[in-house]
């Protein structure tokens, strides 16, 4: 028996093949996607299936159209958009219960399944603050420290824990932004977590939980502070 084609199952597949090309790097974020013809003729379908099935994307946040520049990968993946819409609207310190939530689990993992490489990187992120703390480069430290914290993630071994950290990149370098911005003089040596280096080098879980445990904790009472001023 021959059933009708259905028009938006059409449009849910193309979407969905749209999706798995991103998530699978095949584009990536920041990147344009091929233009309406050559899309229509990849997937063969029409240009109302293709273009509801790009509007439904953009609404999920995985595509953003720009007008005269065509449309482009917002992000790599849903739940990562929908973070981003979220976290976008958060203040600081919801933000700072976020990361607790996330590094302090990083931290531990990380402490358990750290390499060779992990650990080269980490102390390279290390000197490169040092280095931008010595030479007053902003924006070094910042892309530094942002480095540090995402090696971490990485080290963790844990994929969901890292697509969960991905789309909070973008807000920890707003909220390293902000931080500086707020505290004058701002406490570098502090932000080096070289005990932090220490416990995960050392395979020390416990103490890799409780350094940030407690840095965030500091960190919450020194923004409250100074939002008192």
């Amino acid at each position: 028996m021959i059933h009708k084609t259905n028009r938006m199952y059409l449009v849910e597949q193309v979407a969905s093949q749209i999706e798995q090309l991103i998530e699978s790097g095949h584009w990536t974020v920041g990147e344009k996607i091929p233009p309406e013809m050559e899309l229509m003729n990849l997937f063969d379908v029409s240009r109302n299936t293709l273009r509801e099935a790009i509007r439904a994307l953009v609404h999920a946040g995985l595509l953003e159209t720009k007008q005269g520049s065509g449309t482009i990968v917002r992000s790599a993946n849903p739940l990562g958009a929908t973070l981003k819409r979220y976290i976008k609207r958060s203040a600081l310190l919801e933000t700072l219960d976020v990361r607790l939530a996330l590094e302090k689990q990083a931290a531990q993992l990380a402490a358990e399944h750290r390499n060779a490489t992990d650990l080269s990187t980490l102390e390279a992120c290390i000197q490169s603050s040092r280095e931008a703390a010595e030479n007053g480069d902003y924006e070094q430290f910042i892309a530094s420290d942002i480095r540090f914290h995402q090696t971490i993630v990485q080290a963790s071994a844990n994929q969901l824990l890292i697509d969960l950290y991905e789309p909070m990149v973008e807000v920890v370098y707003s909220f390293v932004q902000d931080l500086m911005a707020m505290d004058a003089p701002f406490k570098y040596e502090e932000e080096l977590h070289l005990e932090l280096f220490r416990a995960i080098r050392d395979q020390d879980k416990v103490e890799a939980a409780s350094y940030m445990e407690d840095y965030m904790k500091i960190l919450r009472e020194n923004i409250m502070k100074l939002m008192e001023d």
